[in-house]
């Protein structure tokens, strides 16, 4: 039996136990439809323009895979553009809900491209609403919360803006059974953690502290610190212990991978191996998250993928 911590089991309450459905995606239904056609290549453009780390991994699926992912993440990005942008709160509320009817009507404008391709995604890979209702709910917790008592705490927010995805990306790779969840879960958190690691000075500065405020307490760390963006040892303990924590998540989520439909392994595992390199950037650099950006080149991404293939060949 496996053993929770007592985020996990929150989380798995927050996902709930959706049946593993038996009803196979609707392919191919779109390839004739040139609006539809225009719409996912919209996705493809903000996936390539935002994101280099996910493009990549989601060039790895098949071509309608591929296209379906990149609609999933232009949706999360559209909706955390509007509450990272929209400066009055009466348009982000009514951007927000204009989403939040998208996807409980699975449908949208033509005129609207992202929502488009995002409702077609979502009827033909019978995705959950409720995981992307969830993450709307997620990203829209930046505008009342910034700071985070707990790792407990802090790991709700990861699930409603990150794992909320990856449950949703399991749909559309293709999945064996329902036990997939809780190692979604886990990848979630772990990618969103290395988000908040590498973008500690990105965020502060933005009015944002994403640290559990007990563990900086710990060790010794002050808000003034990180306002200064001091690397003391203090400062170099603190991210180890996270770091580690990190891995961990990563390790225990690979369980999952073999869940997962063959064609899928392969993009779901470099998005890991991709995530965990800008771990050990973060290191490289001494921890120094506040005056740079910690990255995979693109060159780095390419060496991963030998070791990463033998590995998935192994499951």
């Amino acid at each position: 039996m496996q053993a929770h911590a007592n985020w996990e089991h929150q989380l798995l309450s927050l996902a709930g136990h959706v049946p593993h459905s038996s009803t196979r995606p609707f392919f191919s239904y779109w390839a004739g439809n040139a609006s539809l056609r225009q719409a996912y290549k919209q996705a493809e453009v903000i996936t390539a323009e935002h994101s280099k780390s996910f493009h990549f991994a989601s060039g790895l699926l098949p071509e309608e895979k591929r296209s379906a992912v990149r609609a999933l993440y232009a949706f999360c990005r559209t909706v955390d553009d509007i509450v990272d942008e929209v400066e009055l709160k009466k348009d982000r509320d009514f951007e927000l809900e204009y989403w939040r009817n998208v996807v409980n009507t699975a449908s949208a404008s033509t005129d609207d491209l992202v929502a488009s391709a995002w409702a077609d995604t979502l009827t033909r890979y019978h995705i959950p609403r409720h995981y992307a209702l969830q993450l709307i709910d997620g990203v829209a917790r930046d505008l009342t919360q910034s700071r985070y008592q707990t790792f407990d705490d802090l790991a709700t927010y990861c699930y409603g803006v990150a794992s909320t995805v990856g449950l949703m990306s399991m749909y559309i790779v293709g999945f064996k059974s329902h036990e997939a969840v809780s190692y979604a879960i886990k990848l979630g958190v772990a990618l969103q953690m290395t988000n908040i690691l590498r973008d500690v000075g990105e965020d502060y500065r933005n009015g944002r502290l994403y640290l559990p405020r007990e563990e900086l307490v710990t060790y010794g760390i002050r808000e003034e610190d990180i306002a200064e963006g001091r690397v003391t040892d203090a400062w170099r303990q603190f991210m180890r212990f996270q770091i580690d924590r990190t891995r961990h998540l990563y390790a225990a989520s690979w369980e999952g991978v073999k869940m997962l439909e063959r064609e899928g392994q392969l993009a779901i595992g470099a998005a890991s191996i991709f995530y965990m390199g800008i771990l050990d950037d973060i290191e490289k650099h001494d921890y120094d998250v506040f005056s740079r950006r910690a990255s995979l080149s693109a060159m780095g991404k390419v060496a991963k993928l030998p070791a990463l293939w033998m590995k998935i060949r192994s499951l």
